[in-house]
């Protein structure tokens, strides 16, 4: 049976991406994966979680990417922290012109301009 278990981002500058994405997700560099066109991340302290690559790309982003990652808070007040923590770490809003009438989603760009949501499951 197969698993995933490491999702890929393509990035515009792997460097700058670990730092984004370390304290955005409290995960870490796996030991000796972190170069200038390769990164890979992983849950701190071994704990569960699929593992984040981040890999140097000169493709353009997708302004309605095929693939993205959700990124889960624990209620509405928590989505809204969650939301304002990234943005002061470098994420942009992003004017979603897909949104439906009551989302429970907000629409994020990495540094790089790569699409997530963050997703408020109470709604």
């Amino acid at each position: 049976m197969l698993e995933i278990r490491t999702v890929v981002l393509g990035v515009e500058d792997v460097r700058r991406a670990v730092g984004f994405w370390t304290r955005a997700l409290g995960y870490v560099p796996r030991e000796n994966e972190t170069r200038d066109d390769w990164a890979v991340l992983e849950p701190a302290g071994g704990g569960p979680g699929v593992a984040l690559a981040l890999g140097l790309s000169v493709s353009p982003v997708q302004e309605h990417p095929r693939v993205h990652l959700d990124l889960y808070a624990r209620d509405t007040a928590d989505q809204a922290a969650e939301v304002e923590r990234l943005v002061s770490l470098g994420a942009v809003r992003v004017d979603w012109d897909l949104y439906p009438e009551d989302p429970d989603f907000v629409v994020l760009a990495d540094p790089d301009g790569n699409r997530f949501c963050v997703i408020d499951p109470t709604h």
